[in-house]
């Protein structure tokens, strides 16, 4: 299995000095992920947690909802000429194995959505599905529906300690400074769970595929903190898995705002310090008199 780092070359100029050093950087690798052996998508990674992410994959797609709906999950033999499988209970190997290509097997009486498996597409670390055809389609598909859920209120002043949270579980953002994260939070700002990829739709994937493997969907009683942008794609995953607040540091997109608005998802955006917005999914948001007017 490939690495989450490596190093690199660099030419590094400082106030005009010129010097050569090793940089670490990131790595990025495509994962080729299939559906009881038909090819259903590829997607650029850092590699690690490759089981997990592929669960949460499927989670989003509407395949998998228990643990009980995944029969095993295994790396392919011979994705580059030879190498030994990997079943779900081990992720790392040698051998020629490139440990780039899964193959996820689901229980015989789960039922393939016909859209998944008509969907035979490249994901890149930052890319997301468009258009009302997709809200329809994660409101229709949602296994459950965060407005039945029983009530999450969340203060504000929580709210603004979780990124500082998140940064201090980043242990490959560290030496890299190129990585993406999620984290899993519990109404009361604990700290749950942590995942880093070069993309952040695939940091999340990680995160409900080990929910999943572990029994814990939905994650009703929970809040998602994303670094960077909240895309349609990130609030897209949150609403599959369950969860009820999704958080970012940066900007949501309007298609994300309008599904949070269709689904009942708490959409916070701009989450710096103690500044944020909410898009939508108010109601679970503890508001003061004084700061809900104006």
């Amino acid at each position: 299995m490939g690495r989450v780092t490596e190093r690199r070359k660099v030419i590094r100029i400082r106030d005009g000095v010129v010097s050569s050093r090793a940089d670490t950087l990131v790595a990025e690798e495509p994962l080729e992920i299939r559906l009881n052996g038909k090819p259903l998508a590829i997607t650029m990674r850092t590699p690690g947690d490759d089981f997990a992410l592929a669960a949460g994959f499927l989670v989003s797609e509407g395949v998998l909802a228990a643990a009980s709906d995944l029969l095993n999950i295994v790396y392919c033999a011979g994705a580059t000429g030879g190498g030994p499988s990997r079943s779900s209970g081990a992720e790392s190997g040698g051998g020629s194995n490139s440990y780039n290509v899964v193959d996820v097997r689901t229980a015989p009486d789960v039922v393939i959505p016909d859209i998944t498996l008509e969907r035979n597409v490249y994901t890149t670390s930052s890319c997301g599905l468009c258009g009302k055809a997709s809200l329809d389609a994660v409101r229709t598909t949602a296994r459950w529906p965060i407005s039945d859920t029983p009530p999450v209120r969340v203060d504000p002043e929580l709210l603004a300690l979780l990124p500082d949270r998140l940064r201090a579980a980043q242990r490959v953002f560290d030496r890299t400074g190129g990585l993406h994260a999620a984290a899993l939070f519990t109404e009361e700002g604990e700290l749950v769970d942590v995942r880093e990829d070069v993309g952040r739709h695939n940091a999340v994937d990680k995160l409900v595929g080990r929910a999943l493997q572990n029994g814990d969907l939905p994650l009703s009683r929970t809040v998602l903190l994303v670094s960077g942008r909240a895309s349609f794609e990130l609030a897209q995953k949150a609403v599959m898995a369950g969860i009820p607040v999704l958080a970012a540091v940066s900007a949501p997109s309007s298609l994300a705002v309008d599904l949070a608005a269709e689904t009942g998802l708490t959409l916070v955006g701009f989450l710096r310090g103690g500044s944020m917005n909410v898009y939508a999914g108010e109601d679970r948001v503890v508001l003061r008199a004084a700061a809900a007017q104006g």
